[in-house]
């Protein structure tokens, strides 16, 4: 997943910060903290979110100082490159827990088999206006059925079938209320059953994502990366789904996407300005994973321009920073084979300005010595991310 929480509005103008700096050189830093087991220990975090590649708070701080949108991906993803991406995206419709795809009836809509030819659905039946259209599997075909006063079936097709849209928004209806959305809206066979899938192109898909991932009102180049970023990501999962019936899912397990109702025409414009634009690795699309705030601070991944380095545009998440205060006990609690608490030994990453990104834990007691990453002990703390301090009090 690229970044599992939204960000929210700064607060304030971010401060004066040098320009571009190259990665960092790696260097191990550990603290010790020791405690009697009537002590307690102080945490102090910074940022949100898992820290890998771009910070959306540092997109901002860097736009505010007048870098542009390539200017700032180049920095959060060295050593990558530029390419095009289009297309359409399937997206897996999560709230849609039903077996069925029920749409609100309009004109324009048409309905198919994938892969095949369209039919034109009538507006009315008789002379009933029709209020929704739906579509259920019957074995491996698709049911098609109208509502006027009563269900009543329309026609039977062949396989998967799907609502094609055109240019206008199609009401969705999902367990507990409705959503808008662009392109066609698809029952698509699944091991279990049948689920919504959304299918439309790329740039359509960002309309509905960039504003959930970053406020649209922010400084125009970092919207901007943001749009790359996003469309990079997805590029990235399409390319990756294998025989997944779905490039990518709606919560923040993948991008979060909210379909027509989240445009916004700040972001839309930003999507524009950058068409088809991606960020390239080996002359593929880059995992561009991305976080609200990596704390001044990023994290390494899973690719060689996912790196370890000081972020000096990024200031922290607004609420920073976050506080928190446990007993020996509470901390003890996490095993059972511990006894009383003795020391937190924390193996950071190279030392900055909060003692750079945790990446392991060693808690001892009287009797045992257990350690875990960072991003665990910061989960069970529930802290924001992996970049905090401790200190025994």
């Amino acid at each position: 997943m690229p970044r599992a929480v939204p960000a929210l509005l700064l607060g304030a103008l971010l401060g004066v910060v040098p320009a571009l700096p190259g990665p960092a050189a790696a260097e191990t830093v550990n603290q010790s903290y020791a405690m009697p087991g009537t002590g307690a220990i102080t945490i102090t975090g910074h940022g949100f979110g898992h820290g890998h590649g771009m910070s959306q708070y540092g997109a901002e701080g860097a736009a505010r100082q007048g870098k542009t949108w390539r200017e700032i991906l180049q920095f959060y993803y060295p050593g990558t490159s530029w390419g095009t991406a289009t297309g359409n995206l399937r997206v897996l419709i999560t709230s849609d827990t039903s077996d069925d795809v029920m749409i609100g009836g309009r004109d324009g809509l048409k309905v198919r088999s994938v892969g095949g030819k369209a039919t034109k659905l009538p507006t009315t039946i008789g002379d009933k206006p029709v209020k929704r259209w739906r579509i259920k599997a019957s074995g491996s075909d698709s049911v098609v059925s109208y509502r006027v006063s009563s269900w009543k079936v329309f026609d039977t097709l062949p396989g998967d079938a799907e609502f094609v849209g055109g240019n206008k928004p199609t009401t969705l209806y999902v367990p507990g209320g409705s959503r808008e959305y662009r392109g066609a809206l698809r029952s698509a066979t699944t091991p279990s059953g049948r689920d919504t899938v959304n299918v439309l192109g790329i740039d359509n898909y960002l309309q509905g994502v960039v504003p959930r991932e970053m406020p649209a009102l922010w400084a125009p180049e970092a919207v901007k990366s943001q749009a790359i970023a996003a469309r990079t990501y997805a590029a990235y999962e399409r390319a990756n789904a294998g025989v997944r019936y779905y490039d990518l899912c709606d919560t923040d397990h993948c991008q979060v996407y909210g379909g027509y109702d989240d445009e916004h025409p700040s972001a839309t414009a930003a999507i524009g300005a950058t068409a088809g634009e991606i960020v390239t690795y080996d002359d593929e699309p880059a995992f561009t994973q991305f976080s609200a705030s990596n704390g001044g601070y990023s994290a390494a991944g899973s690719f060689p321009y996912l790196v370890s380095e000081v972020d000096p545009f990024d200031h922290g998440y607004p609420t920073d920073p976050q506080t928190k205060t446990f007993t020996a006990e509470q901390v003890t609690s996490h095993w059972t084979d511990l006894g009383d608490l003795v020391s937190v030994v924390t193996q950071d990453g190279p030392a900055g300005e909060h003692g750079g990104r945790v990446a392991n834990v060693t808690v001892t007691g009287t009797q045992s010595s257990h350690t875990i990453s960072g991003a665990t002990f910061a989960s069970w703390f529930g802290l924001r991310s992996a970049v905090f301090d401790v200190t025994a009090s």
